[in-house]
């Protein structure tokens, strides 16, 4: 019996070892495939900074600050863009009906990680400093494995800068990238765990840091993991459809920020 238990304890061990080792070549393929993918570029044409809304109603800057996010990348107009969508509700008056003439910039960068955001931070307060800032980051941070309390602690200095400076914050957190299309799953799976595991780091930093925080996982991954149009062709980044539900998401944080400015 005693051998017999240790030949099934050997072979169990070496299905064990053989089903990691097949699980990480898996992964490994799924990686270079991932990388290798064909993904939307940032549209040169597209403009970062524009206004809405009557002249003659109270003026509001809205700066957007992060990534690829931050600037649209996967759409070709402005206003399919989570800026401009923000920038119209904003102008519009939404659900406190006060129209607003809003100053819409963005200093966002394709790609960038939360260290990047020092120098977007700086970018953003030259000369007429902003009324709200809206941050997107995290997806880079996430998927290049950065420990998520370095990353967040980052964001965090960032927030505290545009704080300090006057500035209302409000964070999207990192989006749910187990809806991502562009990754085969496990390797999706692995994802939406390190982008849960970021954004609830981001959470707590940008709360310390005096910044508003909204759950873009939360509030709708359900949305992106169910109707793949939200992406574009690349299925990494958002669709048109896909800016205006976080747009939609975003908005009741940032009209509350707005309404802080009149």
């Amino acid at each position: 019996m005693a051998g017999l238990n240790a030949r099934i304890g050997k072979a169990a061990t070496a299905g064990l070892l053989a089903a990691g080792v097949g699980g990480f070549a898996l992964l490994a393929g799924e990686m270079l495939a991932a990388k290798a993918r064909r993904y939307a570029k940032p549209t040169m044409g597209l403009a970062l900074r524009t206004s809405m809304g009557p002249v003659s109603a109270p003026a509001l800057r809205l700066v957007l600050l992060g990534d690829s996010a931050a600037i649209g990348v996967g759409v070709e107009w402005l206003s399919e863009t989570v800026g401009g969508q923000l920038a119209r509700l904003l102008s519009e008056g939404g659900s406190d009906a006060n129209e607003r003439h809003v100053l819409l910039s963005s200093v966002g960068v394709a790609g960038s990680r939360s260290a990047d955001l020092a120098t977007q931070v700086a970018r953003a307060l030259l000369g007429d400093h902003p009324d709200v800032a809206v941050v997107l980051i995290g997806a880079h941070d996430a998927t290049s494995l950065r420990a998520p309390e370095e990353a967040a602690g980052q964001l965090g200095q960032a927030v505290r800068r545009l704080r300090d400076a006057g500035v209302q914050v409000v964070v999207g957190t990192c989006p749910d990238l187990g809806a991502l299309r562009s990754i085969a799953p496990p390797l999706r799976q692995v994802a939406g765990m390190l982008g849960r595991r970021m954004a609830k780091a981001q959470a707590k930093a940008v709360e310390e840091a005096g910044g508003v925080v909204v759950d873009l996982a939360l509030e709708t991954g359900a949305v992106f993991r169910a109707d793949a149009g939200t992406l574009c062709y690349d299925g990494f980044h958002p669709s048109a459809d896909g800016y205006r539900v976080w747009a939609h998401a975003l908005y009741p944080a940032v009209a509350k920020a707005a309404m802080s400015r009149l």
